[in-house]
């Protein structure tokens, strides 16, 4: 499976371990836990970080990692009845217990989500502590995109 990352910076798209979730938490993850967001397809890879941006934080450019990940049967899709009541509610406290745990259970390389922005997309959270993650989630390419201002503000 290919999915596809957006980063602020070419060091940024490199790194495959989590550590801005970690630092920072996410919708999925509380601060403290590993994880890795990316997408089914490049262009909602790119709304969910543009959702973020305001004008004046808005960097001229940003890098997309490809990344293949071997072993499609590692990932874990969350059947509609399981996600939580209002889920698409930013820092949902129920998502972040549920991403924490399955990060903690380490049983999937992977957990298929619906986007929060377009809930027919899907966004994958990858486990960075699962067993062998460097040998199964490789970049496969990174480049630079140039950021449309027309999407921000």
């Amino acid at each position: 499976m290919t999915v596809y990352r957006i980063a602020k910076s070419s060091v940024r798209a490199q790194d495959l371990s989590g550590i801005g979730a970690f630092k920072y938490g996410g919708r999925w993850n509380n601060k403290g836990s590993y994880m890795l967001y990316a997408s089914i397809n490049s262009s909602l890879a790119y709304l969910e970080n543009v959702v973020h941006f305001d004008e004046s934080g808005s960097p001229p450019y940003l890098y997309i990692t490809t990344i293949e990940i071997k072993d499609n049967h590692l990932i874990y899709e969350l059947p509609d009845a399981d996600y939580p009541g209002s889920w698409r509610q930013p820092d949902n406290p129920d998502n972040k217990a549920m991403g924490d745990q399955w990060i903690a259970e380490n049983k999937f390389l992977a957990f298929k989500v619906s986007s929060a922005i377009n809930p027919d997309e899907f966004n994958l959270l990858l486990n960075p502590l699962y067993p062998g993650y460097n040998d199964r989630v490789i970049v496969n390419s990174i480049h630079q995109l140039k950021n449309d201002a027309r999407l921000i503000g």
